[in-house]
């Protein structure tokens, strides 16, 4: 058998060098591509067929759309990759580590979710383990899914394609922006804009910015 293919998504070239390093010092491990965007990861994915994804989630959809710490890029791709293959084995190594990331992801059907504070051995640890067809969760994202049942937030009530519109909005994005980078037409982004709002029970864009900072979704 040969070793564990990889295909590592992170938009910082540095990071992304250091974590290929990390993985690459264990045999069992080879990084065979990588990517800076969510269109790229997908693209990378259908080209060299990997073994496992590993993706941050703060990344640009494509290489030089506005707003390079939004989610958006990671949350696309997840998406793209597992609608071209339920199968994928995807692992997310990100600093997002808040509610309700994990629980999105997760129900998405990401295989693994670490933070980027792991260490170097627990990060080759769930490289291995989920290429051998378990889940595995960083103690902290656990622990958040273990609670996840009695939390009452509003922003729980949205899918994962409304939470990443809405913090695409939140962030400034306009329906045509948010069109382009997440392959949708703006009349779809407009119905789900709108279904965000009945949901959250908001009225007005700016109501979108303030609930997503107070829910440490955006930066203030």
């Amino acid at each position: 058998m040969g070793p564990i293919r990889v295909l590592l998504a992170d938009d910082h070239p540095v990071v992304r060098d250091g974590f290929q390093r990390i993985l690459e010092s264990d045999e069992r491990i080879q990084i065979i591509a990588s990517a800076s965007s969510g269109h790229e990861a997908f693209e990378q994915f259908r080209a060299v067929k990997p073994d496992i994804v590993v993706l941050d989630l703060t990344m640009p959809s494509q290489e030089g759309a506005p707003d390079n710490s939004s989610i958006s890029g990671g949350m696309e791709a997840i998406r793209r990759i597992l609608a071209h293959d339920s199968r994928a084995k995807v692992l997310v190594l990100s600093s997002c580590e808040t509610k309700p990331y994990p629980s999105q992801v997760i129900g998405a059907g990401v295989k693994g979710y670490l933070t980027k504070r792991c260490a170097p051995a627990e990060l080759i640890d769930a490289v291995v383990r989920v290429n051998l067809g378990e889940r595995y969760f960083s103690p902290s994202i656990q622990d958040q899914l273990d609670d996840s049942a009695g939390d009452s937030s509003p922003v729980n009530q949205l899918s994962s394609r409304e939470l990443q519109i809405f913090v695409m909005l939140a962030s400034g994005h306009s329906v045509s922006q948010i069109a382009e980078e997440v392959f949708l037409s703006p009349k779809t982004v407009h119905a789900h804009r709108s279904n965000i709002k009945r949901k959250l029970n908001l009225k007005a864009n700016a109501e979108i910015v303030h609930m997503a900072m107070r829910h440490g979704l955006i930066d203030p």
